[in-house]
């Protein structure tokens, strides 16, 4: 079976249902890269759903190639750009819990526009998580993770609380950093009700 998930419609959303036969929320993985982090995931908790987004198709061949070689039928991979994804093709509600795990800091001033985590984006996150759905966000840059939890902070949409204290395996930047002697830095939110 494949654990591709190629929407026959980019223009629409899809629900958990559709794009697992089952259940009605799930976990994404957000930049899921090779998919270390997901497959380690998926195999841990087979009782929950988790979605790699990445945009680099050789990337995601790998994650469902991997996860089918391994029977992990809990695990799909779809290629799309992380926002476009968020703000158009999954359905409000969906999201239990977004991984957002070591992403390119844009470390150039001038570059901060490319950011993912912007102003505009918080209300975009809020919509796509579910009630009590939370973000966990880890980084090796600081400047980068001040500017998350200054913006999430700020926001009345969102709560930051202590990191969970589970299985949570380290991807192959957190090693690789780890190794080289570097912080990392996490952040947990909760979604706030806000009528």
């Amino acid at each position: 079976m494949s654990t591709a998930f190629v929407p026959e419609d980019y223009f629409r959303q899809y629900s958990v249902p559709e794009i697992f036969g089952e259940g009605e929320t799930c976990e994404v993985d957000l930049g899921c890269g090779d998919g270390g982090f997901l497959l380690a995931m998926a195999a841990h908790y087979p009782e929950r759903r988790f979605l790699g987004v990445e945009r680099l198709l050789g990337r995601i061949r790998k994650v469902c190639s991997e996860s089918a070689r391994r029977g992990l039928n809990n695990v799909r991979g779809l290629r799309v750009e992380s926002r476009y994804f968020l703000e158009w093709l999954i359905a409000p509600g969906s999201i239990s819990r977004l991984h957002y795990l070591f992403p390119d800091p844009w470390p150039k001033e001038k570059h901060h526009k490319n950011r993912l985590v912007q102003d505009s984006f918080i209300p975009v996150l809020h919509r796509a998580l579910a009630p009590g759905g939370e973000v966990l966000f880890k980084t090796d840059h600081e400047d980068y993770f001040i500017w998350v939890c200054e913006k999430m902070e700020a926001s009345p949409l969102f709560t930051r609380c202590d990191w969970v204290d589970e299985f949570y395996p380290k991807t192959d930047f957190q090693q690789q950093w780890e190794a080289m002697g570097k912080a990392i830095y996490a952040a947990r939110f909760i979604r706030n009700n806000v009528i």
